[in-house]
């Protein structure tokens, strides 16, 4: 729901008509689909202990969209940090850089990118037998957990898939780490301390969503071994699937006054409705 009104909110009101926040929009949108793919199924098997079941098909289907909308954020996120890096280092271009046709341009090739990099460690993954049990010690359907059924040899694919998992996180992280340097080193010259605060306010949100997003998955995926302990990928899982996408509404409102502003708005027409 927090996703939702932001995605409305950016949508309807025209101070939020900007590269920044037309990115947020489709990043809430991932978020909305990370929650939708994995916490159905968690709650059903929760809350109904004999349901704890998914067919193959399921199972195929739950661990693509689940990695596709992971590696879409990704370089979506990256190719916000260098959104955020031309409005502070370079904000008299930026209307010239950013514009619709590029913002368009990125998400297109986000998505693209996103789906079809997935297709491939999905159908690796899908192409052992798995004949040491049919239990998942995991609350989706977890590639490492997936690998530790397989009677097969999966050092190899696990190889090839901890280099593609390099790549796209890695690969992602390394223009928000430079476009950050350079944001910290232009504010660090900005002379008053409330120029620098006010040019830090506008990365503020997306540095916090970038710290928790990539060290979790850091975690969760870049290791050679992708069938180690189960116990601490579940941690990382909640935090990926249910923490982030949670407090994705209030890290991008609380720390944003254009957002806070529409949000008290859209509140005030809504109540002004409601009494006519």
């Amino acid at each position: 729901m927090g996703n939702m009104v932001i995605i409305t909110i950016i949508s309807v009101d025209r101070r939020l008509q900007s590269p920044m926040y037309f990115f947020l929009a489709h990043l809430s949108v991932l978020e909305i689909l990370i929650t939708t793919i994995i916490v159905p199924v968690m709650l059903w098997g929760l809350l109904l202990p004999g349901m704890q079941t998914i067919s193959l098909t399921g199972c195929v289907v739950q661990l693509f969209l689940y990695l596709a909308v992971g590696t879409t954020e990704f370089t979506l996120l990256g190719a916000m940090a260098v959104d955020r890096y031309v409005a502070v280092c370079d904000p008299l271009r930026y209307n010239i850089i950013m514009t619709s046709r590029t913002c368009n341009s990125v998400v297109i090739v986000s998505w693209l990118f996103g789906f079809l990099s997935e297709i491939w460690p999905v159908y690796a993954t899908f192409q052992f037998t798995f004949c040491k049990s049919n239990l998942l010690d995991h609350f989706y359907c977890d590639r490492g957990q997936l690998l530790k059924l397989s009677c097969d040899d999966t050092l190899f694919t696990e190889f090839i898939l901890f280099l593609m998992a390099v790549f796209i996180i890695i690969g992602s992280l390394t223009p928000t780490i430079v476009s950050y340097s350079y944001i910290i080193s232009t504010i660090l010259k900005i002379p008053s301390a409330s120029g620098r605060r006010k040019a830090f306010s506008t990365c503020a949100s997306h540095f916090t969503f970038v710290v928790i997003g990539y060290g979790s998955c850091l975690f969760l995926y870049v290791k050679p071994k992708q069938t180690q302990a189960a116990e601490y990928n579940r941690v990382a899982s909640l935090l990926v699937s249910v923490v982030t996408p949670f407090l994705n509404p209030f890290i991008f409102t609380l720390r944003n006054d254009k957002v806070k502003e529409a949000l008290g708005d859209g509140v005030k027409r809504c109540c002004h409705l409601l009494k006519d």
